[in-house]
């Protein structure tokens, strides 16, 4: 999964430290959320959307081999 938060937080002129202030985990979250090394839990999504105030899918898109996995009848 991909994301577009390093993007959205530096439109905004916010630290890691200040957007992991914001939505209630810890700066190290951010860092990790940011380098892809972790996916958000639904709550740490949504936080994300409402402090953006964009949809989620505004902020990740998912890997194509894993859109591939979903049959669709």
């Amino acid at each position: 999964m991909t994301n577009r938060l390093p993007v959205l937080r530096a439109e905004r002129r916010w630290s890691q430290a200040e957007l992991a202030k914001r939505i209630n985990v810890s700066r190290q979250t951010v860092v990790s959320l940011e380098n892809g090394r972790y996916e958000p839990t639904l709550k740490i999504a949504m936080r994300l959307a409402a402090v953006f105030g964009v949809a989620i899918e505004d902020i990740f898109t998912p890997d194509p081999d894993d859109l591939a996995l979903i049959r669709v009848e």
